[in-house]
């Protein structure tokens, strides 16, 4: 099979080359962080959005900034405040009178219609302007008027969030939440990366990022993603995992019945399968394996299982019950 008169296989290769390449130019800016950049990029290929949690100062918003310098995308930066409005995503409605003429509203595209975008710190604002993301997110198109304009394509949200100062924040929806195919955490670096972002950003270091995917590339290889097969040992191991999240489920441990309120959706075996397939080929494999799920099965799960009171009363995370699943 081919895609743009290209062979499924040439494109594997093609991608791993690339994806090399986009390594090493986000590792002029960037130190560290490597898993939470393969994570991103995943969903990328996956067509899918990702949020990045962490504390202040660990380069959420450098990684997102530097990553759209190395793809040659239309980039767009919504900083989330209490007063931003939906019409600030969005876009809005103006009124041009003309003269001897019908005067007419005009539509003003908001920062939404863009191939990538920011969304920093995106549970400072409330759960109304929030909203204004579910229909670009899922739909990949905004209605305004009553009129409705399709997003360019590709199109992808990266959003960041501060776990710890929760003064004046709002906390995202479950229904937005699971919108995000990742939920990806950033830890602190080792003391040899700390290092070396100390010496980079304290000294007269400037370093050019160079484009390594354009738009009709990144198109190709997210379709080449839906192309890949899966075996239906997969598909089931998956799907087992996904249901063992459900306390409902006779099947699901003690853990679960306990703890979970709430167990993940169908979309999270959706985004499982698509993880792995992306994971694959970005090792050269043409075929994902039961490890490849393994790998994503942790920010594709931790937003998606809602625990009760009786987890916050005994310090139970959602993270500790998906470990317990993985290992069982």
């Amino acid at each position: 099979m081919e895609i743009n008169g290209k062979k499924d296989t040439e494109l594997v290769l093609e991608l791993n080359d690339k994806f090399k390449r986009l390594k090493t130019e986000l590792g002029k800016i960037i130190v560290g962080q490597d898993e939470i950049i393969d994570n991103v990029l995943v969903s990328i290929l996956s067509q899918g959005h990702s949020l990045l949690i962490g504390v202040p100062g660990l380069g959420k918003t450098l990684i997102i900034k530097t990553l759209s310098d190395a793809l040659d995308l239309k980039f767009s930066r919504i900083q989330f405040t209490p007063d931003l409005m939906p019409s600030d995503i969005t876009g809005t409605e103006i009124f041009e009178p003309e003269s001897n003429k019908e005067s007419k509203f005009r539509f003003i595209k908001g920062p939404v219609f863009a191939n990538i975008i920011l969304a920093d710190e995106i549970n400072r604002t409330p759960p109304k302007t929030q909203s204004a993301l579910l229909e670009a997110m899922q739909e990949h198109r905004v209605t305004s008027g009553g009129i409705t304009f399709q997003l360019e394509e590709p199109f992808f949200v990266l959003a960041t969030q501060n776990p710890i100062e929760q003064e004046g924040t709002y906390p995202l929806p479950e229904a937005q939440l699971d919108r995000f195919m990742f939920n990806l955490w950033l830890d602190y670096p080792v003391d040899k990366e700390e290092e070396e972002i100390v010496r980079r950003t304290t000294s007269m270091y400037n370093m050019k990022i160079n484009k390594v995917f354009s738009k009709n590339e990144i198109i190709d290889f997210q379709e080449l993603v839906r192309k890949v097969p899966v075996s239906q040992e997969v598909i089931e191991y998956i799907v087992e995992k996904v249901s063992l999240t459900r306390p409902a489920n006779q099947s699901s441990p003690k853990i679960v019945k306990d703890y979970v309120n709430w167990g993940a959706g169908p979309r999270a075996s959706q985004y499982l399968t698509l993880a792995a397939k992306a994971g694959s080929i970005l090792d050269g494999r043409i075929t994902p394996s039961v490890d490849d799920v393994i790998k994503y099965v942790l920010p594709v799960l931790r937003h998606r299982v809602i625990t009760n009171f009786n987890a916050e009363a005994d310090n139970i995370k959602s993270s500790d019950i998906i470990k317990t699943l993985i290992e069982g």
